[in-house]
């Protein structure tokens, strides 16, 4: 409830004060008050000397509409006659006496760049059609659930029918039914918080609850989640709470003090990338990065946030030079305030969203990012594993020769595989740079280049842990991703890209319809190794496991050849007697393979091999993987 006079309710503010609130934005920038009849405009500066909003809707004078200082240091001012799409900027007049122009903090709308003013608008008006979606997610535990992650940037994705940005609603109505088709099961989208510049990918934000303008409305984006919901697709923010840039417009000395950032600049700034750092241990910078994170899970339905650069929020020193931090309390170099925030964010969104993930991007072996708050952790849902696509990317870019000097790259996973909630991903940062596409970071001719990445994406579908690709290596595109111009969808034309899309769509069908691929991606329970140290020969085979249902738990053998020899007649070790029904192979002739299959069922045999009792022999293909079912003899289920 509103105080009197419509001004935001003490209560409010306390809690923005005091780190705890959820909703900052239901209290700050513009809102509607049609009981006033007026836009209430409500701003943070407790530095600043004076402020006034200005806009298309007072001519933008700045003695127009001057804002009244309330307690905290929160302005606030009533306007009639603004009107939704309307333009504006507080001009806020800091303690050092210099006006400055800024965008609004909380603002839900921006103008399209390269304008930076903030827009009167509503959020009311769409109508969600995705409750049978949303009751469905309530009753699934994201840790128990397939989750193959497609990651795209909107604007190199597709282009519009014009050449342009696409719209939000033209993009969802062809990703939607694409992913579907492809096996993916959520769409996780590069950053789309208002940013300036198209160069940074959205990874410099200056507006942390405006989606960004170019693809359209904030009713667009609703549009866009909606309809990956209403084909079962959920979707995933990246989300940016590590840094800031200095645009003049944004957060960088709101009002004329360092209001988000630290002042000392050995810990407000991040030389490495040019930016400015969040001062965690301030309650109200705290109160706005949650209540962001918050805002797009309860405004737009959104599944889930990937955090980017957690490395670079947990230490102080991260891309500095010794000399360029200032150490915590106890000498080190771990950033304790920044720990709290991650501990109280995930807290938070997780109690409010239980349903919801949470994704860090970190790249060191900081521990316990998933665990739990209470016990000392982070608290994310999952965690990326850079260790895996680093250790799989060195090995498939070795010439075949050598790969049995370096197997450990494809074995070490394993021996953390279950210290976090992992997910593998080959994203963005991997095709750029320099670095060549995943295609071309394979080794050999044109035939052998498709058949290892072929197999390697087979491995990581078979590994415990969540899956992610981006946009382009569903179909091995093999250019590095250029954010300025769409995907090479004319590569669909030839064979070998073809075959490779269908390969990752029977790939993704495969993984959600057999539950022993996902189930149990955090525990031995789910993985048994059946060759981990052939190493002369480049192979690899384990079986996954399901947890039981009526009584039986389902079994996926999968086995893999990085060699360009097939590997007839291959003995594995079997824990038990059954039947092999091969139920996928990379080098299907319909995805561009030879044709190396095993046609028929294969019996285990009391034959011992290695430590296992009983075996099974299988054709492997070159350079290939293979994944069967595997049906134990109900008379013999041990031996």
């Amino acid at each position: 409830m509103e105080e009197k006079g419509g001004l935001v309710p003490v209560d409010d503010l306390y809690l923005f004060n005091t780190g705890k609130a959820q909703k900052a934005y239901l209290a700050f920038g513009c809102h509607h008050l049609p009981e006033k009849g007026c836009h209430r405009f409500c701003v943070w500066a407790p530095g600043a000397a004076s402020v006034s909003v200005v806009g298309d809707f007072n001519g933008w004078d700045e003695t127009s509409h001057p804002m009244q200082r309330g307690e905290g240091g929160v302005y606030t001012a009533f306007v009639q006659g603004a009107k939704n799409g309307d333009n504006y900027k507080y001009l806020v007049e800091g303690c050092d006496g210099v006006k400055r122009y800024k965008a609004d903090p909380f603002a839900f709308y921006s103008e399209l760049r390269p304008g930076n003013a903030s827009k009167v608008w509503s959020l009311k008006g769409y109508s969600w059609r995705d409750g049978t979606y949303l009751k469905k997610r309530r009753r699934r535990d994201p840790l128990r659930q397939p989750m193959a992650v497609y990651e795209a940037h909107l604007g190199s994705w597709r282009r519009g029918e014009d050449g342009g940005f696409p719209n939000y609603r033209e993009a969802a109505d062809q990703l939607a039914p694409y992913l579907k088709s492809m096996g993916f099961t959520h769409l996780e989208l590069m950053p789309i918080t208002e940013y300036p510049l198209d160069e940074s990918w959205g990874y410099q934000v200056t507006g942390y609850f405006s989606p960004t303008s170019r693809y359209g409305t904030p009713q667009d984006l609703m549009y866009l989640v909606d309809r990956m919901h209403q084909e079962g697709i959920g979707v995933i923010l990246d989300w940016v709470p590590a840094h800031f840039p200095k645009d003049a417009h944004g957060l960088a000395r709101f009002d004329g003090t360092c209001l988000y950032e630290h002042q000392n600049p050995l810990q407000g700034e991040q030389p490495q990338w040019g930016t400015l750092l969040y001062n965690y241990g301030r309650p109200e910078v705290q109160s706005f990065l949650i209540s962001s994170a918050n805002f797009f899970l309860e405004e737009y339905h959104i599944d889930g946030l990937r955090i980017d650069a957690v490395s670079s929020m947990l230490y102080l020193d991260f891309g500095k030079q010794p000399g360029q931090f200032v150490p915590n309390r106890d000498g080190g170099n771990v950033n304790y305030e920044a720990v709290a925030f991650l501990q109280a964010l995930n807290r938070t969104l997780l109690s409010l969203h239980p349903d919801a993930v949470t994704i860090a991007e970190e790249s060191t072996a900081f521990p316990r990012v998933t665990g739990s708050p209470e016990d000392g952790g982070l608290g994310f849902t999952f965690k990326w594993n850079m260790g895996f696509m680093h250790d799989t990317l060195d090995y498939v870019e070795m010439d075949p020769l050598f790969r049995r000097d370096h197997h450990g790259e494809m074995t070490f996973s394993m021996t953390y595989a279950f210290s976090e909630n992992y997910l593998l991903p080959y994203s963005h940062d991997e095709v750029v740079h320099g670095k060549r596409s995943m295609i071309d970071k394979c080794f050999g001719d044109y035939w052998q280049k498709f058949a290892t990445l072929r197999a390697l994406y087979a491995f990581q579908y078979a590994h415990p842990g969540k899956k992610l690709l981006f946009m382009g290596d569903e179909f091995a595109q093999f250019i590095e991703w250029d954010y300025g111009k769409e995907l090479d969808w004319f590569l669909h034309e030839y064979d070998s890209h073809s075959g490779m899309a269908r390969f990752v769509s029977r790939l993704g069908r495969v993984y959600q319809k057999y539950r022993a691929l996902y189930e149990i991606d955090d525990s031995w329970e789910g993985f048994q190794w059946l060759s981990v140290n052939d190493n002369q020969q480049s192979c690899l085979a384990f079986l996954r496991r399901s947890k039981p249902w009526r009584g039986k738990v389902q079994q996926v053998l999968c086995a893999f050849n990085f060699t360009p020899v097939v590997r007839s007649e291959y003995r594995l070790g079997m824990p038990c007697q059954g039947v092999l029904r091969e139920i996928l192979s990379s080098d299907d002739r319909r995805y561009g393979g030879s044709d190396v299959r095993n046609r028929e069922e294969i019996h285990t045999m009391f034959i011992p091999c290695g430590d296992f009792a009983a075996s099974a022999e299988i054709t492997l293909p070159p350079l290939g993987a293979a994944y069967f079912e595997f049906i134990p003899d109900e008379e013999n289920k041990d031996i």
